[in-house]
């Protein structure tokens, strides 16, 4: 079985929900990892916050970022464990963060700490 990301993509992390409606959110995220646990899936994850961000270039240039003009933020991201990559993306579809229109799910299986796929 491998390991993989899942990467929660807001479309515009600039926008701040009411102190209600985040924690449904929170309600419906830990909801869906707990489903994800149920089945021995779960390995890990963390949430990010939305206040700003660095980044620091080959030329060791810092800039406030990460992504200059375009308004796309990161969330926050999650490992499973998946039989296959079609699992993996299963289980994504089912993040409550697919909910804000234009929020992405992106899904990277990790590499191997032994080198290999």
């Amino acid at each position: 079985m491998d390991e993989y990301a899942l990467i929660m993509r807001h479309e515009d992390g600039t926008k701040i929900a009411s102190p209600e409606q985040m924690q449904i959110w929170m309600k419906q995220t830990m909801d869906w990892i707990g489903g994800i646990a149920a089945q021995n899936k779960f390995v890990g994850g963390t949430g990010l916050l939305f206040d700003g961000a660095r980044v620091v270039g080959h030329d060791k240039m810092v800039t406030n970022g990460p992504f200059g003009d375009i308004k796309e933020t990161i969330g926050g991201l999650i490992t499973v464990r998946a039989e296959s990559f079609d699992e993996a993306v299963e289980f994504a579809k089912g993040c409550p963060v697919l909910q804000g229109e234009g929020n992405t799910m992106e899904v990277r299986k990790i590499a191997k700490n032994d080198g290999t796929h």
